[in-house]
């Protein structure tokens, strides 16, 4: 029976979190410098019939 090989376990849970980490500081700057990311459903208003009320007329004087 063959040996678990730790160490390459090891070295891709170290590459995930140095992936993930790089990702963050991106996103950080990202903001910092102004730029917006891509919207995502939550940043879009809802399309006509999604549950969003109409929007009400101002009274006329």
């Amino acid at each position: 029976m063959a040996t678990p090989n730790y160490g390459y376990e090891k070295r891709q849970k170290e590459l995930a979190k140095k992936r993930k980490k790089e990702d963050k500081l991106r996103a950080k700057a990202d903001r910092k410098a102004g730029l917006v990311p891509a919207a995502t459903d939550d940043d879009q208003p809802p399309q006509d019939g999604e549950g969003a009320a109409p929007e009400a007329a101002p009274p006329q004087p």
